[in-house]
């Protein structure tokens, strides 16, 4: 019997790379996106992608080829493969040996690549491997003045649907763009260098907006990582109209219209990933404020096993997400990641026997077999959302999804079609799960409509995990941090809380990624009544927490004494999230 080969992730674990945490994290996580394992222990930061090929080539027994090594690629051998083949497949020729050509590679798996180089070339193919990442900057290097041909071209055609690929490597460099774009803003090549290289870095660093934001003498560039701002402040004021301009045309919004708000959507395909941009112009004091929010394809996809619910939550939730009908809410502020929670549900439940229709304002991501519906109220008439809820309800749907319910109509529609056998998904904007019921009851829906209908409230924020590469054990924790997250030091008995270090792989913030804390109040006979009988937050939330319901203080205490956060972190949403008497008799007692 043939002896079994070991995994790429077991083989970094044998090597000391990956450890058995971040080996079953990646794993877990494998299993909600269908990723591969390395390409997880990559994306989490475990391991680095040439780490990754060395490992492959050794399961698979290929050579491995470090670009890293000097003069490991003979330069004149780039014509053995046209360019549109090298750049489409992102590989590299090492030589030609008879009617055998040597190629690297980053994915052996490929066969339509060696099924196109062997079509393409009318030759043999010998396969040799390599990391990604190395092996694009190398392309970049060697081809370098043809990519910026293409951009230019790109340029002169002002298509919106842009299509570009960029190098998210050592070849970004910000500061020497923005300086050319200032030495000369006339000619258009250096400001769309300077775009593009914003945008790549950005992508590059697990942004999620880009904001550029313009002031009297300087015009300011923030990415956001991880709900925080970044400040990297590389643009000359010269150059603001030329960079507005840039980005207006790219995104399909009037150039010359800078007196009111405008909206646009940028497609370009960077590193090889296709991603969408929202771009948000707004006039301000001293020009137009701009913001890009970056919709990677995965982010909606990361599967519910890894939003970072408790496994009881976690049951819960899948238990009620699977029922006939009902309304199931989630509620948070802008940016809580509702979205993603939502995402996560229809994903799970998008199978061929079921229908599921949405209504969206603006449709953020694609999903496959599950039909969109983009509100537009600049039509005439405006294509809302109580008109799209109605559409729905004569399509026969088995699963609705109404991007947020704003006012009694969108809420009235909504009722009724989840008290005739429809599930309905939907977010509110409100601090806690208990509010939920009071806000719409506050919009004028019936409190017999809204007791009877709602099977769940889910309230929801989002946390910074800590750098399992960096972080340390918080041997003496601040008392008032401790007292706003309602903890003593009973609590930390027999366990360990980590703090915030900083390192390479965190880009020294001593953070990397977030997740959810969660509060779901499941409904129940005395919650409906409660409903009912119009009872306020206060007293609907005691009756919640004696049912069961672990409110979002109390999950985060648990992500901090599982050494997933910090006392900081938590202690923000705390503030956010009102905490009620008996809380505050803990904090007391704590300080």
């Amino acid at each position: 019997m043939a002896k079994r080969r070991d995994q790429v992730g077991e083989l970094l674990q044998k090597w000391g790379i990956v450890n058995d945490q971040q080996l079953a994290e990646a794993k877990k996580m494998s299993e909600g996106t269908r990723e591969k394992i390395g390409e997880v222990l990559v994306k989490l930061g475990y391991a680095t992608e040439n780490d990754v090929a060395k490992a492959l080539a050794s399961q698979l027994g290929m050579e491995y080829v470090d670009l890293d090594q000097p003069d490991v690629i003979d330069k004149t051998h780039i014509s053995l493969i046209p360019e549109d083949i090298i750049r489409k497949y992102t590989v590299l020729p090492l030589g030609k040996e008879g009617n055998k050509i040597k190629v690297l590679v980053h994915d052996p798996m490929n066969l339509a690549l060696v099924d196109d180089l062997r079509f393409r070339l009318s030759t043999d193919i010998e396969m040799a491997l390599g990391s990604k990442g190395k092996i694009k900057e190398f392309i970049e290097s060697v081809l370098s003045s043809e990519y910026q041909k293409s951009i230019d071209q790109l340029t002169q055609d002002m298509s919106v649907d842009a299509s570009m690929d960029m190098s998210m490597d050592s070849s970004i460099d910000i500061d020497a763009a923005a300086k050319a774009a200032e030495e000369d803003e006339a000619d258009q090549g250096p400001i769309i260098k300077l775009v593009n290289q914003i945008i790549g870095e950005a992508v590059g660093s697990r942004t999620s907006d880009i904001h550029i934001e313009p002031f009297e003498d300087r015009v300011r560039l923030r990415y956001r990582i991880d709900g925080v701002c970044h400040e990297r402040n590389v643009i000359p004021k010269r150059v603001q109209g030329s960079i507005t301009a840039r980005l207006k045309v790219l995104s399909g919004v009037k150039i010359e219209e800078k007196r009111i708000p405008q909206d646009g959507r940028i497609k370009m395909r960077v590193s090889g990933e296709t991603i969408d941009f929202r771009v948000s112009f707004c006039p301000v004091y001293h020009g137009e404020s701009i913001v890009l929010r970056i919709l990677r394809p995965d982010a909606a996809k990361i599967g519910l096993a890894n939003l970072g619910m408790q496994q009881d939550t976690l049951e819960t939730f899948m238990e009620i997400i699977n029922r006939p009908n009902g309304i199931f809410l989630v509620t948070g502020p802008t940016g809580s990641g509702k979205t993603t929670t939502l995402y996560s549900a229809l994903q799970d439940l998008n199978r061929p026997d079921r229908k599921i229709i949405t209504a969206e304002d603006p449709i953020e991501y694609n999903f496959k077999g599950i039909n969109q519906c983009q509100v537009n109220m600049n039509m005439d008439p405006p294509l809302s959302f109580p008109i799209i809820l109605k559409s729905m309800l004569r399509q026969a749907p088995n699963i609705i999804l109404v991007g947020e319910i704003r006012d009694m109509e969108v809420g009235e529609v909504a009722v009724q079609a989840a008290l005739t056998g429809h599930m309905v998904f939907s977010t509110l904007h409100t601090n806690d799960a208990p509010s939920a019921i009071t806000r719409m009851l506050d919009m004028g829906l019936k409190p017999f409509l809204v007791a009877s209908s709602i099977q769940a409230i889910l309230a929801q924020r989002l946390v910074r995990i800590l750098c399992d590469h960096c972080k340390a054990p918080d041997e003496n924790p601040d008392s008032r941090l401790m007292a706003l997250c309602g903890m003593t030091r009973s609590d930390l008995q027999g366990k360990t809380i980590y703090k915030p270090v900083g390192c390479k792989r965190c880009s020294n913030t001593g953070y990397r990624g977030r997740r959810g804390i969660y509060e779901l109040m499941k409904m129940n006979s005395e919650i409906r009544e409660m409903a009912f009988n119009r009872a306020t937050v206060g007293d609907i939330r005691k009756a919640a927490q004696a049912a069961g319901m672990r409110n979002l203080l109390g999950d985060g205490k648990l992500k901090i004494l599982e050494g997933k956060t910090t006392l900081n972190e938590i202690a923000k949403i705390a503030q956010v999230e009102g905490v009620v008497e008996e809380e505050e008799e803990t904090i007391e007692s704590a300080v």
